[in-house]
């Protein structure tokens, strides 16, 4: 099974690589279509962020079955497994997961749509499950959960998105006095936002080292306050910033917004770093909690639910990332940045909110939110609260389409390759 090895490192980086090309850029796309920053400055921003979370943040265990859709203990079970030889049939399907998944990121990455990482996990090992310990022992109830994300995800993201953007546009763009309104109303905005990416990264990008942080104190209470302070202090460094913006009476109104844009550009590049390390120390486990299962079985013959992840792996799944984004993330942030609706950093800066608040309050709460779709229903929200002609419906009706194809298609792609595998190496 030497070769299952080495066929699983080279999937494992192809899967990070797709990971990159669509799902680091669409956590990237408001930012570069609202011109916060360029192409170039959205992949500096992911070699430094999406690669840290990876390595700083990333998983020291994870999930061999991505959501629990199929217990690992099956695969010992000698009434399903008469020869012993399990973990060969598991080392298989995991394998097929990966490349089933990778396959289909980036074919949906080359078509331009951006498509949930985990949803593609889940369908593959659903797939894989089916056939390998049988239809009855999948966790139908769990996937129902998911498929339900994909309404739940993006409408909460744009219903949190319309409403503050609504509120950005009241109070600071159409106001009577836009130098007041900006320097009353931004800070109070900021403690919001940075408040809630702060718990976003404890929930999301350091949920891997909370046993780490409870040795020095820290807790969920200590988190909720670190994070209002940060609010705060984030607040106040904003509240200084705008007194370096002065709107003049006699501007006129495109140099009035131009000036006020400016203001919510910083706020989206420093979103759009939360979000980066977010997403790589949350999200490189979809990449490399496959190839970590099959490193595991394979180095010591035993198959659990919860693996230890090498330095060497979280390395692998991170400069996957970077590489894919940089290399083929245009597609996809195209899609998100400009294709959907119009997007200006005020509007960016809206849709990450919606997004990020989302994100934290599903977390919490323990529903399934994909990332993907709740960035794409918060760029839906800020679209549609300048009126259902500001969207591109015909986009969104094939994202949309997109989404209802992930589970079948790596579902079937990997029982087919599940059935291969294991003729050839088993």
């Amino acid at each position: 099974m030497e070769i299952a090895l080495y066929i699983a490192l080279a999937f494992g980086f192809y899967m990070a690589w797709s990971i990159g090309a669509n799902d680091a850029a669409n956590a990237l796309g408001t930012s570069v279509g609202s011109g916060a920053v360029t192409f170039k400055e959205a992949v500096i921003i992911a070699a430094v962020f999406e690669f840290g979370g990876a390595l700083i943040a990333g998983a020291d265990v994870t999930n061999t079955m991505r959501k629990g859709i199929i217990d690992p203990a099956l695969f010992s079970d000698l009434s399903l497994f008469p020869a012993g030889n399990g973990a060969d049939y598991f080392v298989c399907g995991m394998i097929a997961a990966l490349i089933a998944a990778a396959l289909w990121i980036h074919i949906a990455a080359y078509l331009g749509w951006p498509v949930s990482t985990t949803h593609s996990i889940v369908g593959s090992i659903t797939g894989f499950g089916c056939v390998s310990v049988g239809v009855n022992n999948v966790e139908w109830v769990k996937l129902a959960k998911i498929v339900a994300s994909w309404g739940t995800s993006p409408i909460i993201g744009a219903i949190i998105s319309f409403f503050v953007f609504t509120a950005v546009r009241r109070f600071i763009m159409e106001a009577k006095n836009p130098n007041r309104g900006i320097r009353i109303w931004a800070p109070i905005f900021s403690f919001p936002v940075f408040a809630i990416l702060a718990g976003l990264l404890f929930t999301k990008g350091l949920k891997h080292s909370k046993e780490l942080l409870a040795q020095y104190g820290v807790g969920s209470t200590e988190m909720v306050i670190i994070a209002a302070i940060f609010g705060i202090l984030c607040s106040l460094v904003v509240a200084v910033l705008v007194r370096r913006v002065t709107i003049l009476d006699n501007d006129d109104s495109s140099e009035k917004s131009r000036k006020i844009e400016k203001v919510f550009r910083y706020l989206q590049i420093i979103t759009a770093c939360f979000v980066a390390f977010a997403h790589g120390s949350n999200d490189v486990a979809n990449s490399i909690g496959p190839l970590a299962a099959v490193v595991n079985t394979l180095e010591h013959g035993v198959i659990s639910a919860k693996v230890p992840v090498p330095f060497w792996v979280l390395l692998l799944g991170g400069v996957g990332i970077v590489v894919g984004l940089a290399t083929y993330g245009y597609k996809v942030i195209e899609t998100i940045g400009t294709k959907i609706t119009e997007i200006t950093p005020s509007r960016g800066f809206a849709a990450e909110f919606g997004a990020a608040t989302t994100i934290l309050i599903g977390t919490k709460m323990g529903i399934p939110l994909s990332t993907t779709h709740t960035i794409v229903g918060a760029v839906i929200g800020v679209g549609f609260a300048r009126g259902i002609n500001a969207l591109n419906l015909g986009i969104i009706w094939t994202i949309a389409k997109s989404w209802i194809y992930t589970i079948p298609f790596t579902a079937g792609l990997t029982i087919i390759l599940y059935y291969i595998l294991s003729a050839i190496l088993v």
